[in-house]
Order: C-alpha cells, then sequence, then structure tokens
C-alpha cells in the first residue's frame, strides 16, 4: 500500500445524518455533515451541548445505540465504515481506527487491571503473546509519562485519578499506533494542569505517529492550541468550518462569532462576557428554518422558514493550504459585522 501524502485525506465523511428512533418520534442528532481529514491533521468540532458532535464520531465508528441509524458515508480506503459487516469493522476499530471517550471512569472495565484491558487489544489486533503484549503496553504506559508504569499497570481504573485514567485511554487508544483518532471531549472535568499536559502529549504521539486527530470539544481555547481545521455545529447542523485562523480572524457566521465573544480575555482589553441568550433546541422538536434563528438578534422571516445551505465564503491564499472556509447562513457576513458594530456602540 501506497504511503498517502500529506495533503491526502485519510478519512472522508459525506452528507453524515444520524437519526434515532423515540417513543416521541425520530430525533435528528446529525445532519449532513462532511469534511475531510488529511494524514497528521487535526480537526476540532466545536458546539455546545447537544449539537452532535459525539454521535457524529459514535456513529463513524459504528457504535450508536440501538435505536439509532447512520446514513451517508464514511469512507476509509475506499471504504463506507457505515455499511460493513461487523466482523469487517471490529477489526479497524482499535487497530486503524481509535477512540478516546468522554468519560475514562465509565468507559473502562472496572473489573479488569488496565494491562488487562491493554494487552487485550494487542493480542486481537497483532497477534502479539501475553509477554510481548505486556511490554508494549509498558512502554505506551511511559510514553503517556504515567509514573512508575510497571507498578501501576496491575491496578483497576478506581485506583487511578481522573487525569491518569485519561492518559491510560490515550495510552490504549494509541497501542496499535492508528491512522485515525478520534477524541471526544479528552480534557474534561480535568483541572488545567493536567489539560495541558494532555494536549501536549497529543501533539507529541501526533507528530510521532503522524496521526490525524478528530477532536471533539466545547473549549475553543483547546481548539485554537491543537487544531488545523474547525467544524462548528448546532442543533445536528454544520454552521462554519475552515482553517483554525479563518474560524478566530474571520468567523461570518452569527453563532461562531457569538461563541467566540464569550471567551475569556487575558489581553487586558477592558470587556464584559457576551453570553448567547437562550437555550439550544431540543433535537426532538427542531425549527424548521435555521436551528440558530430562535436566538439570533439578525434572523427575519426567512431565517425562520428555510435551512440556509452550506456555501463557500472564502478560499486559502497559500498553495499548500488548499482548504475552503464555508458557511451556513442568510444573512451576508458585511450584515454580521454590521449589527456587531451597532452593537458594540450602544453597549
Amino acid at each position: 500500500m501506497t504511503t498517502p501524502s500529506p495533503k491526502a485525506p485519510v478519512l472522508q465523511v459525506k452528507d453524515l445524518q444520524v437519526q434515532f428512533a423515540t417513543n416521541d418520534g425520530p430525533v435528528y442528532a446529525v445532519n449532513g455533515v462532511s469534511f475531510d481529514l488529511a494524514r497528521g491533521q487535526t480537526l476540532g468540532i466545536v458546539g455546545e451541548s447537544g449539537s452532535g458532535k459525539s454521535q457524529t464520531a459514535l456513529a463513524m465508528m459504528g457504535l450508536l445505540a440501538r435505536q439509532g441509524q447512520a446514513s451517508g458515508q464514511v469512507l476509509y480506503q475506499g471504504q463506507n465504515l457505515l455499511t460493513l459487516a461487523p466482523d469487517a469493522l471490529n477489526t479497524l476499530r482499535g487497530a486503524h481506527i481509535a477512540m478516546v471517550f468522554q468519560d475514562p471512569m465509565t468507559a473502562l472495565n472496572p473489573y479488569l487491571t488496565v494491562e488487562r484491558q491493554m494487552t487485550e487489544v494487542l493480542q486481537w489486533h497483532k497477534g502479539l503473546d501475553r509477554r510481548a503484549a505486556r511490554q508494549r503496553a509498558l512502554a505506551m504506559l511511559d510514553a503517556v509519562k504515567i509514573p512508575d508504569a510497571a507498578g501501576r499497570i496491575s491496578r483497576y481504573p478506581h485506583e487511578f485519578s481522573g487525569g491518569m485514567r485519561q492518559r491510560v485511554m490515550l495510552a490504549m487508544s494509541l497501542l496499535c499506533e492508528p491512522e485515525i483518532l478520534l477524541a471526544d471531549e479528552p480534557t474534561t472535568a480535568l483541572d488545567v494542569t493536567v489539560q495541558a499536559q494532555i494536549l501536549a502529549l497529543l501533539r507529541e504521539l501526533q507528530r510521532d505517529l503522524g496521526t490525524a486527530i478528530v477532536l471533539i470539544t466545547h473549549d475553543l481555547g483547546v481548539v485554537a492550541g491543537v487544531c488545523d481545521q474547525v467544524l462548528v455545529m448546532y442543533g445536528g447542523r454544520v454552521m462554519e468550518q475552515g482553517s483554525v485562523e479563518h474560524i478566530f480572524a474571520r468567523a461570518a457566521h452569527p453563532y461562531t462569532r457569538g461563541l467566540l465573544q464569550a471567551i475569556p480575555r487575558m489581553d487586558g482589553e477592558a470587556s464584559s462576557l457576551r453570553a448567547i441568550p437562550g437555550t439550544p433546541p431540543l433535537m426532538a422538536q427542531l425549527p424548521s428554518g435555521c436551528p440558530f434563528a430562535p436566538r439570533c438578534a439578525l434572523a427575519d422571516a426567512q431565517c425562520s422558514q428555510e435551512v440556509p445551505v452550506l456555501q463557500a465564503i472564502a478560499a486559502s491564499q497559500a498553495a499548500d493550504e488548499p482548504f475552503v472556509a464555508h458557511r451556513a447562513c442568510h444573512r451576508t457576513e458585511a450584515q454580521v459585522l454590521h449589527h456587531e458594530v451597532l452593537e458594540a456602540g450602544h453597549g
């Protein structure tokens, strides 16, 4: 197999849809998500709770709840992961595509030692014997900087702190050196020091292994520090996507700009935080038009009736970064900026 070029997509997601059957009717959790992910690249998926971030990742891994159904395409090496047989998908999961789950305490098996959970991965996917698998597991625990890995590997998950459990999850996901890593809120509930350590580990391991990462988070500060591309979700839809430089310097969607304005600033600028009014929509009762319309100060009748289409709004000027930024909004970028100027004047 030939090695892909640095910019060639190692994963392509096309029109991903996720629907859940409930007693109250269908719930459309993800609606038409598409993106490409290149080797060694980090894509950040951001948005408030309930925006469809985690369900996007779970659908890609074939791990939806029993009543969930995914459609569209998730292409890896020419195969659509959504249509693979369970045995074929099990062969890929862990070995080629791995996932760090949001809560390591519930993701790790409380009845098995860390050693058993790690060696099982290597015995299943790599065919290693127990001794070789243990040595490989110890090496990976050292790589994620678990102190006294040899003394801790035989312990159970509850004997580790939250930050250490997250490191164990990261080590397990990287045992087989996967090409793609899906990290769902890997720094949630960790203090800022441990958070910085986990993100530094991700960058270091990505540099060494060339792993492509999908980082799911609600923290735009994390995105700014580690991501190359950003996809902003709301109500199961993509509101805006582009390079991290575009999102932070030229964000054009009212929702994206609202998220950015809610970030505390440390540059000495005396300005109050501007919260987005209202609450995210119930996924079982999405509005007929733009899902953000009920909370958007620029919304009009068209926004409430028609779902905006994701359209290209800017192209990179760099030859080695052929990205195109997209936005789904009926309002023009000039209207968004003009409204903010007026708001700032009244403030």
